[in-house]
């Protein structure tokens, strides 16, 4: 298929936007053009138009300054437009898919020569409801949108004002709906209010319809040629079977910027929980609730017939989980409250018998309740499509949304004990269970969680067999240099080509590597803390932008508090502003020629952007492995255990690893930055493990 037309057009393309921009070519871009080139470009599709090409995805490692962005649109595009496919660009945050919607893709369609129409696509939850915010504006009620009792917040005067502002900006057409264009910040719970998901919204059955900002941005994606997305709403999209709200997977081209989030993003959405004591709560005021909510839709004989057993399912629901509760809270006894996140984890996911055998009952009570609330669902929903009803359409879309809401939660609570009816270990498909103890009032609660360990099987059945060809790109895909840890956790076997290309940035040259001899192994931890104490005020240059990564919260106050006050009042210590508050004035500072420190934990390692002066220097107080007390990390490990391995070395050293670059990388940011690299952790001299993580590391010259 990469005939030398198609060759041409590419080569071209990229020639184009050099010579336009006035740009040299970078070898690790044109490496990286090639990789993707070729291997979209020998896709083979059977009679029935299906992929069956052996290597239909890219996996490119291509770090920090390789202009990624450039290299998958101008390699991908060519070949999309050639077999009449889409492309969907997927990156792992709101605001990275908005940059390159604003930013990036606006500039190769300027410069490049490629003719081809984009959008930027997102889920239904970053627009308003209009029809949920007239009803809030008409009865003042806010309740209706929190998922659990615990959640609702009243409406103040001051939100009532916020969604008058909303309607009054939308019908003088000065506001899109869209949450990330509104001018001020929102709250979860205000926002919560007056969006909406797929089972609450009546669709194109909506009297609001032809004003509604979400089906407004989705039908702009009917004819686009590339659709800017997220990680969540592909993902979502792929939950709901593909082609709910983008193109369907056989007829895309999917790119995914900062790919090493996938798995973790698809583990989230596949995970099933449910909080048990708000789900007895629920059942209980449902079933107390639908005689009078019924009331308003007397005159539909039909729907108040199917009806009837609703009131006996959820009261056996609820007898279901009330029977079960003396045996849960003995379950969560042993719990220990001073836990940063009180929690169970079931070893090897085993609950026991006896919680399987209430998972059985739950599970047959649930599938009855669920079964009969998507037949009313799905009755209302057709009285909806007829143009002459007896009942008012405001009360039926109310019903739709009361339904939908209810039908969200059965279906949740259905498919969490499903997963807890057999839990014996399963070397093939290992799966996580936890229960965290929560006490936000008087009356604890208890939220049952499952998840799969790895989201190779999801991904593989949803994604990565179904799509026409993939590019998956990141600066860390690899940990110790290799790619298996990726492909391992996002199903990416056999029909994955694996590339990692070339930095443009000289290392050697413009970045030091320093581990003092001085410095302490820092498992252990009070000699280490001391050390941290005694040598930072000699290391953090007075006048330089200097980042200081923390592994441990509580260290990093301590270390803080402890640091002599011409030290300390340079500081901008996470936790005491906004990340976003902190950068900002470490900004203004460096600017006004000032030296300035950033003080923060994990958050700060990646994703923050601090070219030139703003960061000369980053110090990292300690090799950054992770404490396996996160659930899912957790049986990572005991399944890593289970098979024989050593999860020390096959993933806390793997994971550290990547960790730690993407830490090194924050230091220089383009090709003419220069700094060093302070590493306070002896471990990474000492153990013999060390070797690895160093030789992971971008290759700065190393100092004493």
């Amino acid at each position: 298929m990469l005939d030398d037309a198609l060759k041409k057009d590419i080569q071209q393309a990229y020639s184009g936007f050099l010579q336009a921009k006035n740009m040299k070519p970078r070898y690790g871009q044109k490496m990286m053009i090639a990789e993707i080139a070729r291997t979209l470009g020998s896709l083979r599709f059977d009679e029935e138009g299906h992929c069956i090409s052996e290597k239909n995805i890219a996996v490119v490692e291509a770090g920090t300054g390789t202009g990624k962005t450039v290299a998958y649109l101008l390699a991908t595009l060519p070949v999309a437009k050639a077999l009449d496919k889409r492309v969907v660009l997927s990156t792992a945050t709101i605001a990275l898919q908005e940059q390159v919607s604003l930013k990036d893709i606006p500039d190769v369609l300027l410069h490049s020569g490629l003719q081809f129409s984009y959008t930027l696509a997102k889920g239904r939850g970053r627009y308003v409801c209009l029809s949920k915010l007239e009803r809030i504006l008409s009865d003042s009620q806010g309740s209706e949108a929190a998922f659990y009792e615990d959640e609702v917040i009243a409406v103040s005067a001051q939100d009532l004002h916020t969604y008058r502002d909303m309607m009054q900006r939308s019908v003088d057409g000065e506001w899109d709906g869209d949450k990330d264009s509104w001018p001020d910040e929102i709250e979860v719970p205000v926002w919560q209010r007056v969006t909406t998901d797929h089972r609450q919204c009546s669709g194109r059955k909506c009297p609001n319809i032809r004003d509604c900002a979400f089906f407004h941005a989705r039908d702009s994606l009917e004819n686009a040629d590339l659709i800017v997305a997220n990680h969540d709403l592909v993902l979502a999209d792929l939950a709901l079977g593909g082609g709910a709200i983008l193109p369907s997977p056989e007829e895309t081209i999917y790119i995914f910027d900062e790919g090493h989030h996938l798995p973790e993003k698809a583990l989230n959405h596949f995970a099933a929980h449910t909080r048990y004591r708000s789900t007895i709560r629920w059942l209980g005021q449902s079933e107390g609730q639908w005689p009078k909510l019924k009331e308003s839709l007397a005159e539909l004989s039909y729907f108040c017939q199917l009806s009837e057993p609703l009131e006996a399912d959820l009261k056996a629901a609820r007898t279901v989980l009330e029977d079960g509760l003396p045996l849960v809270r003995a379950l969560c006894d042993d719990i220990e409250l001073d836990q940063n996140t009180p929690r169970k984890l079931f070893p090897l996911g085993e609950v026991g018998p006896e919680i399987e055998h209430l998972a059985g009952a739950a599970t047959r009570a649930f599938e009855r309740l669920e079964g009969l609330l998507t037949k009313l669902y799905r009755e209302i929903e057709t009285t909806l499509e007829q143009e002459h009803n007896l009942v008012p359409r405001k009360d039926l879309e109310v019903m739709l949304g009361l339904l939908g809401s209810w039908l969200t939660r059965a279906e949740g609570n259905l498919a969490l004990w499903q997963q807890y009816r057999e839990t014996r270990f399963d070397e093939k498909m290992p799966f996580a269970r936890w229960v965290t103890l929560l006490t936000h009032g008087d009356t604890p609660d208890y939220e049952f969680v499952g998840s799969p360990v790895l989201a190779s099987g999801i991904l593989q059945r949803s994604l990565w067999s179904r799509c026409c060809g993939a590019v998956v790109t990141s600066a860390t895909l690899r940990a110790l240099n290799r790619f298996d840890r990726f492909t391992l956790r996002a199903g990416l076997f056999d029909n994955a080509h694996c590339a990692a290309v070339p930095s443009p940035f000289d290392y050697a040259t413009n970045g030091e590597l320093c581990i003092p001899s001085a410095s302490e192994e820092a498992n252990r931890s009070v000699e280490h803390t001391e050390s941290l104490i005694r040598l930072l005020p000699d290391i953090i240059h007075p006048e330089q932008g200097t980042l200081v990564l923390f592994s441990s919260n509580a260290q990093m106050k301590q270390v803080f508090e402890a640091m002599p006050e011409s030290v300390r009042s340079r500081i901008y210590c996470q936790g005491l502003q906004s990340k976003q508050k902190m950068i900002e004035l470490h900004k203004r500072d460096i600017d006004a020629g000032q030296g300035s420190v950033l003080w923060g934990l994990a958050s700060f390692a990646e994703g923050v952007d601090l070219p030139g002066d703003y960061c000369r220097h980053v110090i990292i107080a300690k090799l950054p492995f992770s404490v396996p007390d996160e659930p899912l990390e957790a049986a990572f490990s005991e399944w890593i255990e289970a098979r024989g391995g050593n999860s020390f070395m096959e993933v806390t050293v793997p994971d550290a690893s990547i960790r730690l670059v993407q830490a090194c990388g924050r230091l220089l940011r383009t090709e003419s930055d220069q700094g060093r690299v302070t590493i306070l952790d002896k471990r990474l001299i000492s153990k013999r493990y060390g070797k690895l993580l160093l030789d992971s590391l971008p290759p700065f010259r190393r100092v004493d």
